[in-house]
């Protein structure tokens, strides 16, 4: 059995791609060894092309309103304990000179699906952004949206677009989604951004409620055929005042082998080693590096808003975690051998 999936790491270096079958194997078979082993491939295949540099996005919650009600979700609607909050204009563009002046050359924003966000307010924002910085991206994460509002807000000035599909498995989409949501919407979502012509993230959760290694095989191999610019992973983590608040939590050590064969999967890909990672465990946000992840998006939302954006329990957002901490995170990554650089952090063909 070991030397088998060892051998499918192997293949995966060289076809870049392997079957649902396989893929499940990897993921069953998992030890210790083996993700040691994928780690290093990963880590060998991301210095070819990225050296040892780790890009900085600079993260930017809008707003903790939602019209969405996912019920593994901190600011679902029905969460009647979520200190509500939206940022004005204002509010942001402050952030993105604070931003700027510490050294991001990208900004995310991110936020629940908020009307209040419609599409003159962000093509009013981006073109503002992108008037007083040229040389910066701008990321938006606001969910779900029709191709016309994709299509308006990349003329304005956006540059990327994430979009996690959470599961790739349509099933158990709906056993973490409530019935107006639609696994085929999307889909249908995350192929437009990529017709429209944004660099287009997706991404999933490890270890979400009545999660399988088929599940997850899926969510490989929808990675490969996607083929998307960034893909975001990270532990489920439970909030308390969500109908999944007393789930079982998804693990580091799952989640950083499954950053090892996303990198397999695709060298040039711009992996985060995320938020939920450094929640986890102290040093897991290096971990996430070390399996072969290389962005870090540290919070620059203003800081008496950041403890409202609770999408899980302990989310962090200080310390480290702060965009103004980046010499500290510097730091934390050159302790373990990587160099935190000031640029768009583009993929490399």
């Amino acid at each position: 059995m070991n030397k088998n999936v060892f051998d499918l790491i192997d293949s995966l270096c060289t076809e870049r791609s392997l079957t649902l079958s396989e893929y499940q194997s990897l993921i069953d078979g998992r030890t210790p060894a083996l993700a040691e082993y994928a780690a290093e491939r990963a880590v060998r295949a991301r210095k070819e092309i990225y050296g040892n540099q780790v890009f900085i996005r600079g993260l930017i919650e809008i707003s903790n309103v939602c019209k969405n009600d996912c019920l593994y979700c901190g600011i679902r609607r029905s969460n009647r304990r979520c200190d509500r909050y939206r940022l004005t204009a204002e509010d942001i563009l402050g952030c993105c000179a604070e931003g700027y002046r510490l050294g991001f050359r990208t900004f995310v924003l991110q936020g629940g699906e908020d009307g209040y966000f419609n599409d003159d307010f962000l093509c009013e924002l981006l073109r503002a952004i992108k008037g007083s910085y040229p040389d910066c991206a701008v990321t938006l994460s606001l969910g779900e949206r029709t191709r016309e509002s994709y299509e308006k807000l990349r003329a304005a000035g956006a540059d990327r677009y994430l979009l996690r599909h959470e599961t790739a498995d349509k099933a158990h989409y709906e056993a973490l989604h409530p019935s107006e949501m639609s696994f085929d919407e999307r889909m249908r979502c995350l192929y437009d951004l990529k017709d429209l012509g944004y660099q287009v993230g997706c991404g999933f959760m490890v270890g979400s409620p009545r999660q399988t290694s088929a599940h997850l095989a899926k969510d490989l191999k929808f990675i490969e055929q996607f083929s998307p610019h960034m893909c975001g992973i990270g532990p489920f983590i439970p909030q308390s005042d969500t109908p999944f608040g007393k789930e079982n939590a998804g693990t580091l050590e799952l989640t950083c082998y499954l950053l090892s064969l996303l990198r397999l999967i695709k060298p040039n890909l711009l992996l985060p080693s995320t938020t939920a990672l450094g929640t986890i465990h102290p040093f897991g946000r290096e971990m996430g590096i070390q399996a072969g992840a290389n962005v870090v998006m540290p919070n620059l939302s203003p800081g008496n808003v950041r403890k409202k954006y609770a999408l899980y329990n302990n989310k962090l957002s200080d310390g480290s975690e702060s965009a103004q901490c980046k010499a500290e995170l510097a730091s934390r990554m050159a302790s373990i051998g990587y160099e935190v650089v000031t640029d768009r952090g583009d993929m490399k063909r």
